[in-house]
C-alpha cells in the first residue's frame, strides 16, 4: 500500500502545531486535520478500520481467530488476504478475484504489486514442481550471528529431555543478559512456526523468563 496511513479517516476533533515555514495571522492559531498523518497515535487505527470496512464491504468477512486476515468463498472459489501494517499477501484458487480485488484496491488506495510472495515476516517461500516449502534460514541465522553461535556444531536434540530445570537453580542473570536470553526465547518461539522440533526446549526454557538464570 502506497502512504497507507494517509487514508485513514478521522473521527474526533485533531489539532497540530502550524509546521515549520507557515505563518498565521494570529499567535494562537493551529491546524485542524481533516485527514489522518503519519505520526498521530490514531493512524494505524484508523487505516486498519477504513481497510476491513472496505473488504467487508466486497463480501470478505474476518477471521474470528485472526483479525488481520480476511476470506472470501464462494462455490469453488476461497481467497485468503493477510494484512500486516500497509503490507498484504494475497492467495486464492481464483486468479479472477486475485485480479478483481487488486485492481478494486489500487482504485482506492494506491497499491504496489510485487509480484510471488519470496518473503514475509521473517518467512522465507520458495516455489518448485513439488509444491511450496516455508521456511527461516535467513531468521535462524539472523538468531546465530546475534548469539555469536555460527560457529557451533549442529546437534539433533536440542535439550537433554531427562534434565529438569527450576527457577532457584545457577546463578541470577544481570540486567543485560536477562533481557537478552528473553529476546532470545522470543524469537525461538517465533522459530517454532517451521521448526516444531524445538517446541519442547523452547516451552520448557520460557518458563523462566522472569528470572532466569547462568543454568538456563
Amino acid at each position: 500500500m502506497n502512504n497507507s496511513f494517509l487514508h485513514g479517516d478521522l473521527n474526533e476533533e485533531v489539532y497540530m502545531a502550524l509546521p515549520p515555514g507557515m505563518h498565521s495571522t494570529k499567535s494562537d492559531q493551529v491546524c485542524r486535520l481533516q485527514r489522518s498523518l503519519y505520526g498521530l497515535k490514531q493512524a494505524s487505527r484508523q487505516w486498519y478500520a477504513r481497510l476491513s470496512t472496505f473488504l467487508i464491504s466486497h463480501g470478505y468477512r474476518q477471521c474470528s481467530s485472526d483479525h488481520s486476515l480476511f476470506i472470501k468463498q464462494h462455490l469453488q472459489s476461497f481467497t485468503a488476504l493477510l494484512i500486516y501494517v500497509d503490507d498484504i499477501v494475497l492467495s486464492s484458487n481464483d486468479l479472477l478475484e486475485i485480479k478483481s480485488i487488486t485492481q478494486l484496491l489500487d482504485q482506492v488506495f494506491k497499491i504496489k504489486d510485487l509480484g510471488d510472495l519470496n518473503f514475509f515476516l521473517g518467512l522465507e517461500v520458495a516455489r518448485s514442481k513439488q509444491g511450496i516449502n516455508i521456511f527461516q534460514r535467513k531468521y535462524v541465522l539472523d538468531i546465530l550471528h546475534e548469539a555469536d553461535m555460527l560457529g557451533s556444531k549442529p546437534v539433533s536434540t536440542p535439550i537433554d529431555y531427562a534434565v529438569r530445570l527450576h527457577q532457584q537453580s545457577g546463578t541470577p542473570l544481570d540486567d543485560t543478559t536477562a533481557s537478552s536470553y528473553r529476546r532470545l526465547i522470543g524469537r525461538l518461539i517465533y522459530l517454532t512456526k517451521t521448526r516444531p522440533d524445538i517446541t519442547y526446549a523452547v516451552q520448557h526454557l520460557s518458563q523462566f523468563v522472569a528470572h532466569p538464570s547462568s543454568t538456563h
